[in-house]
Formats: C-alpha cells, structure tokens, sequence
C-alpha cells in the first residue's frame, strides 16, 4: 500500500506553522515543511520526523518539489514587515503558489487570512489579508480560508503588543481604536480549525470566520490580560492619538518595531467579530474558549516545564558564526545567551556546572551571591542557606542555594529555577553540547517580568548580572580544560 500523501506546510519557521507541525505529527500525520532556508529548522525538536524541502514563493521555480505528490497544502506565509509593498508581494506569492499549486496536483489549500468585514473601509493590511485569499484561488485550486483576529498566544505578534503595553504601562494613554471591538481567539483553537479544515473537504473553496467565545475590545483585551496577571491598570482615553504616534510609543515601550506596529495598529479601527456561523456548523466538535481562559492558557507557557517550547534555538556550527552574549525580548522573556567553545569534553563541563553552589560557591564573585542571599532572606524569601543535597549529585527537585533543580540531563543539560524573590520567575540554565572543537558551552539566563517594575529590577541589575555571568562562564571553561583542575573546589589540586 502507497504511503499517505503529505500535507505541505509552508511558514513552518513562523509562530503558526511552528505549532501547527507537532499536532499534526502527534495525530499520525506525514508532514512535509517547505523554508526559504531549511537549516532554520535544525533546531526543532519534530525536525527529524519531517520531510524539509527549500522553496521561496517568490521564486516559482522553487515550488514543484515542495508540491510534488501533496493532496492538501496549509499556507501560512505572510510579509507583513518587509516594507510598503508588503501587499504587493503577499498576492505575487499567493498567485505563484496557487499556479504551481494547480500543476502538481494538489486538490485543496488551506489558508489562514484576517477577519474583517470586507464591505467596510478595511486597513490595508486586513484588505491584504483577504486579497491574499482571493489570489491563492485564482489559477483553480479551492482554497479554504480561514479568517482569524487577534490570536492569542504566548509570542503571537498581536498579543504581545496587547502583552507588553499591559505589563509596562500603569495608564495606558488610549486613542479611539482602544475601543473597538474584536473576538480574539485562542492559538490551540487556531490549531483545531487548521487541522479539522485539513480533513474537510467540504469546506473547500469556502471563506470561514473563527473566533473566541467573547467579544471584547481592545482596552479590554488589556485590562482583562492586567487581571489574569494580578496587575492594576487604567485606560485614559485621548480623543487623538494616530497610528503613527501609536506606532512609535510601541516601538518606544515593547520590542516590537514601528513599522511592523503601524500596520497592525491602523487595522484596529476595524470591527473584527465573527458575522457567520460557519464554523459552529462544519465543525461542532471545536468549543471555542473565552479570553481569559486564552490568555491563562499563553501564560502557563511561563509554567516549569513548559517554557522550553519556545527556547528553540541553533547551535552555531563554527567559531566564526558564534555570538559571545545574545540579549532578546521574545514571548515575554528576557533572554541572555552566554556561549563559548570549550576545548574538553561535555562530560567534564556537565561535571564543572553541577557541581555549582553550596559550601563549592559559584566560582565568581562569591561574595556577591552572598549579599544577594542575606537581601533575599532579609524580606523573607529562602536566602543561601539551604545549600545543596549532596556534593557532586543533582537531581530534579534538589534544593540548590535560592535555586531549584527544575531538569538535569546527564551529559547535556541543568536547568535551575530561582526560588528568591523576584518580581516575575527567573531560570538559569546551563548547556554542553558535542563542537568540532570540543564542547559548546551555553550559559542562559531567562527573566519573565511581572509588570513595569519587573521591568526596571532586570535592567537596574543588568551591568552587575553581566559581570557575574561572563565570570561564571569564563571559569567553568577554565575548570573544564585545565588539567589538574579540581572541579570539586575550582581550584588546583
């Protein structure tokens, strides 16, 4: 018996497209991925149960190997931030796949576009979004289109505009469109209409509106995610306020740039509510969630154990492409990547980073892990004390200093969760992974702030968590490759 045609995701490195393969790959499905550059996908935890094939939209020529022997294709590719001509760009791309669509054979397209209204004076990217549909469909292909508002989710570009401006902003200065109403929707529902529409045909060719179960307006959007969060905060409406200027605070307070905001911000003076009940009629099965519950499911993201799904991150392949210090904003953390290629083997850096803390130290201005335990202890946090369970051994849920062992992977991998007090959740997690010129060691601190004044604690302490950090790294390479280097005590033996 033949194998089961593939289903051709195209945008997998995106935010849809990357959580739309694992539910796809957990329900048996063969899954094909097309990248302008596939080594972005090297670092995927699905990469190796996926066929990964180069193509570019905007390179026709590229598309008949993606399309060979697909009988359903999900296109969520979008190039919104490339410039003015985004929309132009967006129906080349649409217009190219549909042709060559059309000549593999591939009997349907799903296609994720933005709900709106399309009688009314749409912004210029929600038109875009919907021509997009409608030039996909030109060369014959049926093409279901599924359109969507603001997505809720951990990293979903509108939801950490409404993220950021919610966390950092006390009194929010609010133009009219903070009051326009929308119907925002959970990224798991997303997911379910995505996959239950991949395995309809008889919503080929038909335009569908999904959204959440409440309808809601932007301020409420953010003083409901202030809520959740356990956060007060105002709404101070302005009777002028253009996407412009809005454009520019955004960039000025989140890390989400200008022209990427003023696109997104003049499409929230459009309704965007769901006008039909077509997908309460194709697929029943699908119980849409309210918007707390959406934005209680994108923060338990920040949970133990689950912010890992969006730390994917490529391992430089060469000293030339490896950068020393990486600082981001990314899904509401703050990330400091610290890395360098040590000349030892993973075992020996694994034994030199658990074997931190306690009456050990941590190898780099003791003093200062010190003073920052007896200030933890002083407002009743757990301080330094507690030390460590035993000498050279962790475990996961081992008590160490103001740290907690959250995951250890022999060889590879500790991950350490901040017990002191903090105004938000902290980890400190290091890695040794197998280099051509011995181990790479990664050393990463991540921060989720609560609110503007977590915020200001990451950045207050900053230059101080830099010193430390680059010491502490420095260090571990130096216990790892000196010979006769104890790393029981960090000192020569």
């Amino acid at each position: 018996m033949a194998p089961p045609a593939p289903i051709l995701v195209t945008g997998a490195t995106g935010y849809v497209g990357g959580r739309l393969v694992p539910r796809l790959l957990d329900g048996g499905r063969a899954v094909r991925c097309m990248a302008r550059d596939p080594r972005r996908l090297d670092g995927r935890p699905w990469r190796d149960r996926v066929e990964v094939v180069a193509g570019d939209v905007l390179a026709p020529a590229t598309l008949a190997a993606a399309l060979a022997g697909v009988e359903v294709a999900c296109y969520l590719i979008h190039s919104l931030g490339t410039g003015e001509e985004f929309a132009r760009r967006d129906r080349e791309a649409a217009r190219a796949f549909g042709a060559a669509a059309r000549a593999a054979g591939v009997g349907r397209i799903v296609y994720l576009g933005g709900l709106g209204d399309p009688a009314t004076d749409l912004s210029h990217h929600l038109r875009s979004r919907q021509e997009t549909g409608e030039a996909l469909g030109e060369a014959g292909v049926p093409v279901t289109e599924l359109r969507a508002g603001v997505v809720v989710g951990s990293g979903s570009l509108s939801f950490e505009m409404i993220r950021y401006l919610a966390e950092r902003v006390p009194v929010m200065v609010c133009p009219r469109w903070v009051f326009t109403k929308t119907q925002p929707i959970a990224i798991a529902n997303v997911l379910d209409y995505l996959v239950a529409a991949l395995d309809h045909p008889g919503c080929a060719g038909r335009v569908i509106e999904i959204g959440g179960a409440d309808v809601v307006t932007y301020g409420e959007m953010m003083t409901g995610y202030a809520r959740v969060r356990g956060l007060r905060r105002w709404l101070l409406p302005v009777p002028v306020l253009t996407p412009r200027l809005s454009s520019y605070w955004v960039h000025l307070v989140t890390p989400i740039p200008a022209a990427i905001a003023r696109p997104l911000i003049d499409g929230l003076k459009n309704e965007v509510v769901v006008r039909d009940r077509a997908a309460r009629e194709l697929f029943p099965e699908i119980e849409p969630v309210g918007y707390p519950e959406a934005v209680a499911r994108a923060l338990a993201q920040l949970e133990a154990g689950r912010v890992e799904t969006s730390w994917h991150d490529a391992l430089a392949s060469s000293q030339g492409d490896l950068a020393p210090v990486e600082l981001e904003e990314r899904e509401g953390m703050i990330r400091e990547r610290r890395q360098r290629i040590v000349a030892a083997p993973p075992e020996r850096l694994f034994a030199a980073f658990t074997r931190l803390g306690g009456e050990r130290g941590w190898l780099f201005l003791n003093g200062a892990w010190r003073l920052r335990g007896a200030l933890d202890r002083l407002v009743g946090g757990v301080g330094m004390r507690r030390g460590r369970r035993h000498p050279t051994e962790l475990r996961a849920g081992d008590a160490l200093d103001f740290w907690r062992v959250e995951r250890v992977e022999p060889g590879r991998l500790l991950r350490l969760r901040a017990e002191m007090k903090v105004p938000g959740r902290a980890w400190l997690q290091f890695e040794a992974h197998p280099h051509p010129q011995g181990t790479l060691l990664g050393q990463t601190a991540f921060f989720a702030p609560k609110g503007l004044g977590g915020f200001l604690y990451w950045y207050a302490l900053y230059p101080l968590h830099a010193l430390i950090f680059s010491g502490l790294a420095r260090r571990l390479a130096g216990i790892a490759t000196t010979p006769g280097a104890s790393v029981e005590s960090g000192t020569r033996t």
